[in-house]
């Protein structure tokens, strides 16, 4: 299958994502602190490279794919490399919001299945203490079978793309990297006029 084609896929499901997120948000009264971007400086996030495949696409698209990948090489923070503080204080944001990965959609906005086959909304301490009374109703509502996105659920759609990019976890910084050097070894041996075409 193409780039081209697991990109429009990979997008597809992140739109679907993208629909039900915002109908939970707004079902839960649940939703992130404005700038705050604590989850993304967490040192032990991990994603499958297809999930970035999208945004390596872009990249390759505007001629930055092959320049991002050698600064990410020499990249040796763990914390997300999309991710641009803003200050000291641990606010920041998303420098490619609309190319952010599966991982980066799902949590706060969905569940895990824990031991017992019961769905757990996944988020962070500061949603949990910060919208306490939201949070608490919103895992009864859950419980009693309020409709919630799904990691594994969503996951395994991501696998039917492509089972051997969508099923390698890695840390972040490097399932970024393996997505951009997919990208570009995909078309080191193939003609561009079809992308300009698209894109001019």
């Amino acid at each position: 299958m193409s780039i081209e084609r697991r990109v429009q896929l990979v997008e597809k499901l992140f739109h679907k994502l993208d629909q039900e997120s915002t109908q939970f948000e707004q079902s839960s009264g649940l939703s992130c602190v404005s700038g705050c971007g604590k989850c993304c400086t967490h040192p032990d996030v991990e994603a499958s490279p297809l999930e970035f495949l999208p945004w390596a696409f872009h990249l390759f698209l505007n001629g930055k794919a092959l320049k991002t990948l050698l600064i990410l090489k020499k990249t040796s923070s763990s914390t997300c490399f999309i991710y641009k503080p803003l200050s000291i204080i641990d606010q920041g944001r998303c420098s490619n919001y609309k190319y952010r990965g599966l991982i980066c959609r799902l949590f706060g906005f969905a569940a895990n299945t824990d031991k017992y086959g019961k769905l757990r909304l996944a988020t962070c301490k500061i949603i949990k203490e910060g919208q306490a009374d939201n949070y608490n109703t919103t895992s009864k509502a859950i419980a009693k079978g309020m409709y919630v996105p799904v990691f594994t659920e969503y996951y395994m759609q991501l696998n039917q793309i492509d089972f051997r990019l969508g099923n390698i976890i890695l840390p972040i910084n490097k399932a970024l990297k393996m997505a951009l050097e997919e990208v570009l070894q995909y078309y080191a041996y193939r003609p561009f006029l079809d992308i300009e075409k698209k894109c001019g």
